[in-house]
């Protein structure tokens, strides 16, 4: 089959076109913005990527297009395919179809932490031989691939609930059909398509409709709106995570701290310790999630939790970009506020006292809000206390373009008082950290795009500063 793919260069549409490729089909694509890395990665892969939605792309001829969701009425290629007939299909869909059929799917659904939870669960099911296939929303360092095909019966899915297509509105998860579903946790966002919060558990209760009885649903229970879910009605088995009863991280020993080293427990059964080098209580909740979720398709927790110990994190999650003068740079995916929080105080607690002057570690706090969500204005007055924990803050919003704000970011972090600034210029901002950044301090960059390459310029002034010694 040839498959023409509009919006190809997306993460999800990208890793699909993969999967088609490995799945001996014709994949060719197109998209607004063909550049590296995506457009690199799928070339590399024999996949044809055509700049823009020209109508001239018909002569190709596939046999089915395949709709990404940042498609619209309106454009040019995808109006001239409703005007013909000619045969479409949403890129959830199809892999449903054609990928996910017969296997068993493991899906893991919520609103932070879908990608590391992913990338830890294909990495227990690798290590305890079941050749997973997956398809995840950034790259497992494990794996250094975000999508492969294996003949393997598992397949692991980072299930996202944002929209399938213009045609439908339905979630992507709903297409997924998992006998095992990870609800890691439930919180509003997405305010582009969704009003409230009520609006996303009601399609994460049709995701828990598609599980069947034989499956297992393994979900956060300190999460009140997912316990609304499963209220609604649940006919699969259930583990909860984060509770008493269910899956625990336990300090190892007693008075033992659990950031590198803590002790899995089941139903009140110590089932082993996992020594780690991944900081935060969020990822141990994602941890927790990873080890009921291989369980369920056989694989021991005892050996689970010895993978957990090679685990390698994701791409772009609390990733070192570089280190000049003692000033360490970090990518993150952080964008909603949540996640920031979570992200700083995760950062804080890797740092902590490590300064050799005896000085406390400064974070400084780098973020563009660009999400759908953050562009709103949404979220904008949780900004402050999810930026409290850093020393430093430097926001940046743009004026012009597909990004620009719409709001006054100077204004919203106006309650962490002298040590936030706003920015609607990158080489200003940069300006502004070099100066500010002293030896020893940790440059947290965050945001869910590529910030206009900001982490390299970072890098680069500070190397074209004099060196100092500790303020």
């Amino acid at each position: 089959m040839h498959i023409h793919i509009l919006g190809i260069c997306g993460t999800f549409m990208g890793g699909l076109a993969v999967l088609a490729r490995e799945a001996g089909h014709k994949v060719t694509g197109c998209d607004a913005g063909v550049y590296p890395p995506m457009s690199t990665q799928l070339e590399a892969q024999g996949i044809e990527l055509i700049e823009g939605y020209g109508v001239e792309q018909l002569s190709l001829e596939p046999d089915l297009f395949v709709i990404g969701n940042v498609v619209t009425r309106g454009n040019p290629l995808m109006e001239a395919i409703l005007d013909r007939g000619l045969p479409y299909t949403s890129g959830p869909q199809w892999l449903g179809e054609h990928v996910l059929a017969g296997k068993w799917v493991l899906a893991v659904a919520g609103t932070h932490g879908k990608t590391t939870t992913s990338s830890m669960l294909a990495w227990l099911l690798e290590e305890g031989g079941l050749n997973p296939g997956f398809l995840i929303g950034g790259v497992p360092l494990n794996f250094g691939i975000s999508a492969r095909l294996t003949d393997s019966s598992f397949f692991v899915i980072e299930a996202d609930e944002y929209d399938t297509a213009f045609f439908d509105k339905r979630s992507k998860f709903v297409h997924y059909r998992p006998r095992t579903a990870v609800l890691n946790n439930l919180e509003f966002d997405h305010a582009d398509i969704f009003p409230d919060l009520a609006a996303i558990e009601t399609q994460f209760h049709h995701l828990v409709r598609t599980v069947p009885g034989v499956g297992r649903i393994v979900t956060n229970g300190r999460e009140a709106a997912l316990e609304r879910v499963l209220t609604r009605g649940c006919w699969s088995g259930v583990e909860r995570f984060g509770v008493e009863g269910g899956w625990q991280a336990l300090p190892a020993s007693d008075g033992a701290p659990v950031d590198e080293q803590f002790a899995v427990y089941w139903e009140g059964e110590r089932l082993g310790v996992v020594d780690w080098q991944v900081q935060g209580e969020h990822n141990r909740m994602n941890a927790l999630a990873a080890l009921a979720a291989a369980r369920s398709v056989g694989v021991p927790p005892s050996q689970a939790i010895k993978a957990l110990g090679s685990f390698r994190n994701v791409k772009r999650r609390m990733e070192v970009k570089g280190s000049v003068d003692g000033i360490t740079v970090y990518d993150d995916f952080a964008h909603h506020p949540t996640a920031i929080e979570t992200t700083v105080a995760g950062l804080r607690t890797r740092v902590a006292g490590k300064n050799s002057d005896g000085k406390p570690a400064r974070i400084l706090a780098v973020l563009e809000p660009r999400s759908n969500t953050m562009k709103l204005g949404t979220m904008k007055a949780q900004l402050p206390s999810s930026l409290a924990d850093a020393d430093l803050v430097f926001g940046y919003g743009a004026r012009e373009g597909r990004d620009k704000l719409g709001w006054d970011l100077a204004e919203a972090l106006a309650p962490l008082g002298a040590k936030a600034q706003a920015f609607n210029e990158i080489d200003q901002l940069v300006k502004a950290v070099v100066a500010a950044a002293q030896p020893g301090d940790h440059v947290l960059v965050m945001s869910n795009g590529g910030f206009g390459g900001v982490h390299q310029k970072l890098l680069d002034a500070l190397s074209a500063r004099p060196a100092r010694g500790h303020a």
